[in-house]
């Protein structure tokens, strides 16, 4: 699934995360840790329904370029003022959003669940369903260096180079399953 309720796993216990201060810049790291993009969109006021169990973050502020909510401003573990009414929610659909410039400028890719099909060089079988915003590395020595590649319409696609970043580059690596 690419939305729902916000949990997180913290000294053996499950919980979730108050959505004082939640956004969208919140989303899009919490969609980025899971290997997921497209259009994120924070949701606020237990959206997907209340949790149970602790509540173990409060005050989540991330810029949303980081990597993972560890990397967030928050409150310590466990301090909130929050009940679960407040439970923070999140959608990571990668099938919002037409625009492939909006894919690139914001780096906002697909990652399917199996990533062999994006490292592909064949087109998919016939059929089959390759999701727009999908990225491959094309033209390297090895799979794990290349050209990126997104599909989009139909099409195998460049991304241009204009503003790319280290950050980019980890954004990709991240959604083809490389650390």
């Amino acid at each position: 699934s690419f939305e729902g309720r916000v949990e997180v796993y913290h000294d053996g216990k499950w919980g979730t995360i108050c959505d004082d201060q939640w956004d969208d810049r919140d989303a899009e790291v919490v969609c980025r840790q899971l290997g997921l993009s497209g259009n994120p969109k924070a949701l606020s006021w237990a959206h997907y329904g209340q949790g149970s169990g602790p509540i173990l973050l409060d005050e989540v502020d991330c810029s949303g370029n980081e990597l993972s909510l560890d990397q967030c401003k928050k409150s310590d573990w466990g301090q909130q003022n929050c009940d679960h009414i407040e439970d923070a929610g999140v959608s990571c659909d990668p099938f919002t959003g037409t625009d492939l410039q909006l894919y690139a400028s914001q780096m906002w890719l697909v990652l399917l669940p199996d990533c062999t099909a994006c490292l592909a060089d064949n087109p998919p079988a016939s059929g089959s369903h390759r999701a727009s915003g999908t990225v491959r590395l094309a033209g390297g020595r090895s799979p794990s260096e290349g050209r990126v590649e997104v599909y989009y319409n139909g099409d195998w696609g460049t991304v241009c180079d204009d503003g790319w970043t280290d950050l980019g580059a980890q954004v990709v690596c991240r959604q083809l399953g490389f650390r």
